[in-house]
């Protein structure tokens, strides 16, 4: 399959989302948030412009992509999740691509009301250990045992920027930067618009429906 980049706001359910590909398709889930995080832990610039919600520079960000998707799991498609965030990465990205001699694929932009999405943000869980998420603020990504993953029974945690504060920073910053995207890859027609307001299997069927037209 080809790559797929998800694109979306803060807590629009790209990670989600990724997740049920990665499941349904054998494909790795490529996350520059997992992939910076991992990264700052060793870097405390890094790890400081993260817990502000401020941007990484391009071209760290795209070493860190570069590196990836060099891994042999990635031969037959990948999932990014958060990258590109602006147009400068795209382009690069464009270019280390046609290196490879290989295409972009699909790019899927989750449209989402504010409102919704810093709701989501203030009730995200994450579990350690498998990394899968969950939300303590609506019914379908409740956890079956109080703050525990379903799979790993461990306690669910709270990132650090996972805040009303933080968040509108995140938010501001992709307006700024991302939502450009959308003309970009528009004019490359590869482009399409999902619905993620009315809950994460709606988003997928939507997803699922364009994948399987151009199988």
């Amino acid at each position: 399959m080809k790559p797929i980049i998800l694109i979306a706001p803060p807590a629009a359910g790209k990670g989600t989302e990724a997740q049920i590909l990665k499941e349904k398709y054998s494909l790795p889930h490529l996350s520059t948030g997992d992939l910076l995080r991992e990264a700052s832990l060793s870097n405390e610039e890094i790890a400081s412009k993260i817990g502000a919600g401020h941007f990484i520079s391009d071209d760290t960000v795209l070493k860190l992509i570069e590196n990836r998707i060099k891994s042999d799991d990635c031969k037959n498609g990948y999932v990014l999740d958060g990258f590109p965030r602006n147009i400068n990465q795209a382009s690069q990205y464009d270019v280390l691509l046609e290196h490879k001699g290989e295409s972009i694929g699909y790019v899927f932009i989750i449209d989402m009301d504010k409102k919704l999405a810093k709701k989501r943000i203030t009730g995200r869980r994450i579990c350690p250990k498998c990394g899968k998420t969950y939300n303590i603020n609506f019914k379908e990504f409740l956890p079956k045992n109080n703050e525990m993953c379903d799979d790993c029974n461990i306690k669910l945690i709270k990132r650090s920027d996972d805040n009303i504060s933080t968040f509108d920073v995140r938010y501001d910053t992709y307006l700024k930067y991302t939502a450009p995207l959308i003309d970009y890859y528009k004019d490359k027609g590869i482009l399409y618009h999902i619905d993620g307001n009315q809950g994460k299997e709606y988003t997928h069927k939507q997803i699922e429906r364009i994948l399987s037209e151009n199988d």
